[in-house]
């Protein structure tokens, strides 16, 4: 009887995490847009560390994202300080996940310099090079090569491998 209330439960709350491949899409979509930066973190708000990490992951990323339309210094510290927690304790977690490292890898690419969150891109870009012939599923490999392709991290002929 115990299994059956785990299992229920579990697919429950599975069920309440949105697919991430529409995670993947906003994310994309979301640089610069102030509605669909809402939009991704209003989806992700729901999900803890104790979640699969790529989306813990994302959730730091939106979490970042929205710092940029908040009023006031306060709450653009916290969203980005608690964006970072979320995006390292993911890659902590899951240090082979490559799409976690290029979520790091695009968030530290994009922010400011003066914050100071920049100091694992080319870590990132290297792991991404040696693990890039690894990814099994299409979906991911479509969205690093998407990215790598936009990316100023990468020389034209590492972005000819993808």
């Amino acid at each position: 009887m115990k299994l059956i209330v785990y299992i229920t439960l579990f697919l429950l709350f599975a069920a309440s995490l949105p697919k991430l491949s529409e995670v993947r899409e906003d994310y994309i979509k979301a640089s610069g847009n102030k509605e669909i930066t809402t939009k991704l973190y209003d989806l992700l708000s729901k999900v803890t560390k104790d979640d699969k990490k790529v989306y813990v992951a994302y959730k730091g990323a939106s979490l970042m994202m929205m710092a940029k339309y908040t009023k006031t210094k306060k709450e653009k510290k916290t969203l980005f300080k608690d964006g970072a927690g979320l995006i390292e304790f993911a890659v902590l977690a899951a240090p082979k996940d490559i799409e976690i490292r290029i979520i790091r890898l695009s968030i530290q690419e994009n922010a400011p310099k003066f914050l100071k969150y920049r100091s694992n891109i080319q870590e990132d870009r290297q792991f991404v090079l040696d693990n890039n012939n690894k990814i099994k599923s299409k979906l991911v490999q479509s969205f690093v090569r998407s990215y790598v392709l936009q990316s100023d991290t990468f020389s034209e002929s590492e972005k000819e491998l993808f």
